[in-house]
């Protein structure tokens, strides 16, 4: 995980948790909770046209992580198709996160609330961007920031569990 610094972010988001603990006095059968507070991490998914820069992909996900409060970056997630574009090489690096990709069948079982014909054109699925970082994130993945779009590059974030 790569705390992302400014202007990509501030403090890492957290998520509170509860865990049991049983009492030291077993006479009275008391247990004890307690709230952990447990870090949440961001996962960017990002969708590309063929010879963006790593800057304008550093751009985008720079605004939508200051949109979801910043906090701990821990991948980035794109289509298959896009895993190799230099562009989004090089942003995951300059990031010191891994690059992410899923298949087009990933993708699609994905519900997105921004879907795309471009998308569905290009990767054959209706969303890359929003469904790439829902991915990432697991089974308790939130979006947090919808679909973002610059001149090419898309770019959303969700919250997951370390």
């Amino acid at each position: 995980m790569a705390a992302v610094g400014d202007p990509l972010g501030g403090p890492a988001a957290e998520q509170r948790h509860q865990e049991r603990t049983q009492g030291d006095d077993d006479r009275h059968g008391s247990t004890l909770l307690t709230a952990a507070l447990l870090p949440a991490y961001w996962y960017a998914g990002v969708g590309a046209r063929r010879g963006v820069g790593a800057d304008e992909v550093l751009a985008l996900i720079g605004g939508a992580l200051a949109e979801a409060g910043g906090g701990a970056l821990a991948a980035l997630a794109t289509a298959g198709a896009k895993a190799r574009e230099p562009g989004l090489v090089e942003a995951a690096a300059r990031l010191g996160v891994p690059l992410l990709s899923y298949g087009a069948e990933a993708l699609a079982a994905v519900t997105v609330p921004n879907p795309s014909p471009a998308a569905l054109a290009a990767v054959g699925a209706p969303g890359v961007a929003e469904a790439a970082a829902l991915l990432a994130a697991g089974p308790y993945g939130v979006l947090v920031v919808d679909k973002r779009k610059s001149a090419r590059v898309t770019c959303a974030v969700a919250r997951g569990p370390g």
